[in-house]
C-alpha cells in the first residue's frame, strides 16, 4: 500500500550537520527524515498547528534506520517519503535519503502513533488525514 511516486523534500548538507571527519552526524539523519514526514503532511493539507489545538499529535513507535553510505558537506540530497502502511492508529513511513546519482545513502522505516497531547494515549487519526493520505495513493 505504498504511494505511486514518493514525496521529496531537499536536504544540503551544511558544516554544522557534519562530524570531524565531515560526513553527516549519526544523529541529523533523523531530522532529516522528520522534518520530510512533517512537509509531506503539510503538503496534503495538514495544519499541526491546528492538531495541537485539538490535542492531536503524531510521536514515533518505532524507527529502523539503515546507514548505508556517509553523506558530506556541501551535497544536496532528497528525502524521498511514501506512506507504506495506514491503520487507525499508526502511519508507517519509509524514507530514503538519496544523493544526486540516485544512490541511497540511508534508508528508514518510521511508524508514528496518533495520540490525545493531553492524555498522551493513542487515538484514531483524524479521518480527514486518512482521507488526504489514501488519495495520495
Amino acid at each position: 500500500m505504498s504511494q505511486p511516486h514518493p514525496f521529496c523534500w531537499p536536504v544540503r548538507i551544511y558544516y554544522e550537520d557534519t562530524d570531524v571527519g565531515g560526513l553527516v552526524y549519526h544523529a541529523n539523519y533523523i531530522k532529516y527524515f522528520e522534518r520530510a514526514r512533517t512537509e509531506l503532511l503539510r503538503s496534503i493539507g495538514v495544519n499541526q498547528q491546528v492538531l495541537f489545538k485539538e490535542h492531536t499529535a503524531f510521536v514515533v513507535r518505532h524507527m529502523d534506520i539503515d546507514f548505508i553510505k556517509g553523506a558530506r558537506f556541501d551535497e544536496l540530497l532528497t528525502v524521498e517519503t511514501t506512506v507504506s502502511e495506514l491503520r487507525r492508529v499508526t502511519l508507517t513511513f519509509c524514507q530514503n535519503l538519496v544523493n544526486s546519482d540516485g544512490q541511497v545513502l540511508c534508508r528508514a522505516v518510521v511508524k508514528v502513533a496518533c495520540v490525545d497531547s493531553e492524555k498522551m494515549k493513542p487515538k484514531s487519526i483524524p479521518p480527514s488525514i486518512q482521507s488526504e493520505i489514501l488519495s495520495e495513493r
